[in-house]
């Protein structure tokens, strides 16, 4: 496939399977909390499109896998909703748990932050790829502690967490701060990624923080 040619596909909100000949796509749904009719599309829109399967992802996005490249257009045209950032240089998703909103162990309501988080950040460009998670309690379901930048919820305010990941470099995040109401940390997530955004390099956040030490890190930042 030519440079052109991925492009137009990226522009799709499509993914390229292992045959090299049919695509996935994955409507953004934040937090992965939808109505039963934005299901049924979803369902009718595979249905239509012969697709393969659906895939719940790690993103708490679901996958319409297998679609024929001619036919993308007219099913991001039916399904009527916009695609999740799956890929690319950017904010690719925000994950929480249900929090306060539905979780009998919520300590914080982790929707409500994530659905504000997900507003402003979701697919913003970055130096390189950033994951948020966002937890209600220490359980720690939005798998925050292995995430760019992570929020942990307690009785008594948000834990910030920075510098996580999976993957093929598995790094836990460090603590940055700790009890912090809505309003403080909506600032400090501010200020983290206005810092990341301007720097010229494609390295992680959390190695821009091993490289320069916690301390260091939270100077840059002012704290």
């Amino acid at each position: 496939m030519d440079d052109e040619k991925k492009k137009d596909i990226l522009e799709k909100g499509a993914i390229v399977q292992r045959d090299y000949q049919t695509f996935a796509i994955a409507p953004h749904l934040p937090g992965g909390i939808c109505d039963p009719a934005t299901l049924r599309k979803i369902a009718d829109v595979a249905e239509k499109y012969k697709a393969k399967a659906l895939k719940l992802t790690s993103a708490q996005r679901i996958a319409i896998v297998g679609l024929e490249e001619k036919d993308l257009d007219n099913a991001w045209t039916d399904l009527g909703l916009k695609p999740g950032a799956a890929i690319g240089l950017c904010v690719r998703s925000i994950k929480f748990c249900p929090g306060t909103t539905f979780c009998k162990r919520g300590k914080m309501d982790s929707v409500g932050m994530g659905m504000k988080l997900d507003e402003k950040y979701h697919g913003m460009s970055l130096p390189s790829k950033f994951k948020i998670g966002v937890s209600g309690c220490p359980n720690c379901c939005g798998e925050s502690w292995i995430k760019d930048l992570g929020l942990i919820g307690s009785s008594k305010g948000w834990k910030v967490v920075v510098g996580g990941s999976a993957g093929a470099s598995p790094r836990i995040a460090q603590l940055l701060a700790q009890d912090l109401d809505d309003g403080q940390v909506l600032t400090l997530c501010e200020q983290i990624i206005s810092y990341y955004k301007k720097l010229d390099t494609k390295k992680r956040i959390g190695k821009i923080i091993s490289d320069l030490g916690i301390d260091a890190f939270k100077n840059e930042l002012g704290l």
